[in-house]
């Protein structure tokens, strides 16, 4: 059976094929038609050449990219799967052999718009050659700096070229896959922790402790049978990521006769990896927040015939070492020298010291060196791929992410027979304390892996399972957890009623009560002898109902007064030795700036016993006078927009909505108190699977299933996504249509009589 593409009102791909690996095939094709500048820009950015085409912007990541070894680490990986798992190996062939399809396709419909930016000029991005590419791995590819992605500016003239469709190998879906996750974890998070240790002390990490400006969460709840309408089991949730256009998540269905799945899959990896349903199984995945990448601090020295390190046994080792060329559109080419020690790549500094060459002083030069899983084992856990697919019982999805290794994640699981699963998998090693905390010497014995963690489980209270990166199954794995405000919300409005029904689920996942503002509430109500203003000020938070909409004034209130309270103490001399960071690569610096910090860990350091002498009364009663003199004059929504990253912005901006959420709210929809109000991280999706009738299972994405920016389904999933609505999950494939019919534009008439078919 020839594989065939079908498509529902909303323009979201159902394949059908005569076996998995033509599913492949297809899944990988249809990827490249609907999302051929997204394919591209990822395979780019995984080989660290994205600079080639966007310019000396992206030249930070792209020197990460190659000093983390990301390509070489995805090869690594092909060829474990070659010699372990020739099935999966043969199944992720077949999808590269799509995408090279889909991109080589004569359809210009998934190309960039006429008139876009992407589209002004023929010119093509130069390839790399075997030379230049490597050859010994993110934000909201690796998640997007917040500081740039909130502020979207016209695109330089070089980028104004087209991005010729280049070759997608064997090993890119792996590549892709770790560049969207190797900052996934936070690891620079440790360099953050080590200033905070060296200039406030070790008690300071729990204090600054919080879900920090470069990770990303979700949320997700499992609701059993016997506390459901019909039942059986209900599974839903949103992840937590950058929001991206196109979208980082891909609405999709996958049919051949072993297996007929629905999910939520991440364009250019073949399968549904997070979040699937297969009929009588389905399941959800949230970042659990463990720590399993370490940082070494490293002495490298210069020999006549290249790069030594000294290891914790005394002894200096030859490091692995060579130079790439990174090229750079409309500048000179830039060299990289890349350095491997026993530990890991060196991705911070060299034998010279830091990147200013500058150490302590007296000290010897130190480098920083990255030991993350996949480069130490060649498996990114894609052999759980094809299980997950075939799993037709809660068992045989417990079997499969078994096999699951980047990034750790909590899975729930339930199925038609009453199974339910709450637990941890992926790969994190067994290591000394001091490793989770801060970057390790790498000269000092102790700090070596001694294998791997037992993934832990955890059951359900009341019928229900709720996770939302908080401490929870995955606590003893992890140092820093997100705040517990959304999961404890979550479990209120679950407890809230007996029975629910899939439908009622999507309630949830909109809910704007912000319960951190507590902290900051109970500080303003105890404040006297403040100015007229200041005092109307503070009886208008005092009635304020502590939820983050869009069209409250009081939301917009609190989110001024708390802006201004960061900015005050982050202009305390407390924090001066903060202020400016270690010369680190600018890819680490969003973890290490005071004011985000402060900003997520504003809860925290309000409510501590002692905070370092900082009068906080005094600093709360400046935010609410400086405020009062200048209230805002609108709702939150004015100020609190969506920002979604782009590797290439359109000639002519979208008029980007209003939001309503915040952080710690379930709609979390997060901007960087005391930077910026716009918000570049939200939910990437929504998804409610009902284990009753998959048909009444729902879902939706920011977007829409397109890249194509002029497709009609570029965007028009905006204002489900905006209002809490789901589009549902067509499985009739009567009620679908052929590719040959809705292929590219379309007509009106079509896609309209298509909606109405497929309304619910």
């Amino acid at each position: 059976m020839t594989g065939e593409i079908f498509r529902d009102a909303w323009g979201i791909p159902h394949l059908r094929a005569g076996d998995a690996v033509e599913l492949a095939r297809v899944q990988g094709r249809v990827t490249a038609l609907d999302r051929a500048w997204q394919l591209e820009t990822e395979r780019h950015r995984a080989q660290g050449t994205s600079a080639s085409f966007l310019g000396p912007e992206a030249l930070p990541w792209d020197r990460f990219a190659r000093r983390v070894r990301l390509a070489d680490t995805a090869r690594r990986c092909l060829a474990e799967l070659d010699r372990r798992d020739p099935e999966t190996a043969r199944w992720l062939r077949a999808y590269v052999e799509g995408v090279n399809e889909g991109l080589a396709a004569p359809d210009t419909s998934h190309s960039p718009a006429p008139g876009s930016a992407a589209a002004a000029e023929p010119a093509a991005a130069p390839e790399p050659t075997a030379a230049l590419e490597p050859t010994a791995a993110a934000e909201p590819a690796a998640a997007p700096e917040p500081t740039a992605a909130l502020e979207p500016t016209a695109a330089p003239e070089f980028t104004r070229a087209a991005l010729a469709p280049g070759r997608w190998e064997p090993w890119t879906p792996l590549a892709v896959w770790l560049s969207t996750h190797i900052l996934f974890a936070g690891f620079p998070a440790k360099l953050w922790r080590e200033q905070v240790v060296e200039r406030l002390g070790r008690d300071a990490v729990g204090l600054f402790a919080a879900d920090g400006p470069g990770t990303s969460g979700s949320n997700g709840w499992l609701v059993a049978g016997e506390r459901t309408v019909t039942g059986q089991a209900v599974i839903a949730g949103d992840p937590h990521r950058f929001i991206e256009d196109p979208g980082v998540y891909q609405q999709i269905r996958l049919s051949c006769p072993e297996f007929d799945v629905v999910g939520i899959a991440v364009p250019g990896v073949p399968g549904i990896a997070h979040f699937g349903h297969t009929g009588s199984v389905a399941w959800a995945i949230t970042n659990a927040m463990a720590d399993y990448q370490d940082l070494y601090r490293e002495q490298l020295r210069r020999t006549g015939i290249g790069v030594e390190a000294l290891g914790p046994d005394g002894v200096w080792h030859r490091a692995a070492r060579h130079t790439e060329t990174i090229e750079v559109a409309g500048e000179d080419p830039v060299e990289v020298e890349v350095i491997e020690t026993d530990r890991g790549p060196v991705i911070i500094g060299g034998p010279e010291g830091l990147e200013d060459g500058v150490s302590e002083p007296g000290a010897p030069p130190v480098a920083v060196a990255l030991r993350y899983p996949p480069r130490v084992t060649g498996d990114l856990g894609f052999g759980a791929l094809l299980p997950l697919l075939r799993a037709r019982r809660v068992a045989d999805v417990d079997r499969a992410v078994g096999l699951w290794a980047e990034p750790v994640n909590v899975v729930q699981a339930a199925d038609t027979e009453g199974g339910t699963l709450h637990r941890v998998a992926g790969r994190v090693p067994v290591r000394a304390e001091a490793n989770r905390i801060r970057p390790v010497p790498a000269w000092e014995p102790g700090h070596d892996w001694q294998g791997w963690h037992e993934s832990p489980r955890a059951g359900l209270t009341d019928g229900v399972a709720v996770m939302a990166n908080q401490r929870g199954p995955a606590a003893p794995l992890g140092v820093e957890f997100a705040a517990p405000h959304r999961a404890d919300r979550i479990a209120a409005l679950l407890a809230r009623r007996e029975r629910w029904s899939a439908a009622e689920m999507s309630a949830l996942h909109t809910d704007t009560h912000l319960a951190s503002a507590a902290a900051l509430l109970d500080h303003v109500a105890v404040l006297d002898d403040l100015t007229g203003p200041a005092a109307g000020l503070r009886d208008r938070l005092l009635d304020w109902d502590r939820h983050m909409d869009a069209d409250s004034t009081g939301a917009a209130l609190h989110a001024a007064v708390r802006g201004a309270l960061v900015r005050q103490l982050a202009r305390h001399p407390a924090f001066a030795g903060l202020t400016t960071p270690p010369a680190y690569p600018e890819v680490f610096q969003p973890w290490l700036a005071l004011v985000p910090r402060i900003g997520y860990a504003l809860e925290h350091l309000l409510t501590a016993k002692e905070l370092y002498g900082i009068d906080r009364p005094a600093a709360v009663r400046a935010a609410l006078e400086e405020v009062a003199a200048r209230p805002p004059s609108g709702t939150w929504g004015d100020t609190h927009r969506l920002a979604p990253w782009r590797a290439l912005p359109p000639t002519t901006p979208y008029d980007e909505p209003a939001l309503s959420g915040d952080h710690d709210c379930v709609l979390c929809t997060s901007s960087v108190p005391g930077l910026t109000d716009l918000a570049a991280r939200g939910p990437a999706a929504r998804y409610v699977w009902d284990l009753a009738r998959r048909e009444d299972s729902r879902w939706v994405v920011p977007l829409g299933a397109s890249g194509v920016p002029d497709s009609p389904h570029h965007r028009d999933q905006v204002p489900l996504w905006l209002a809490g609505d789901l589009a549902p999950v067509v499985t009739d494939w009567d009620r679908l249509r052929r590719e040959d019919v809705v292929r590219g534009r379309g007509t009106h008439e079509e896609t309209d009589e298509l909606q109405e078919e497929t309304d619910v």
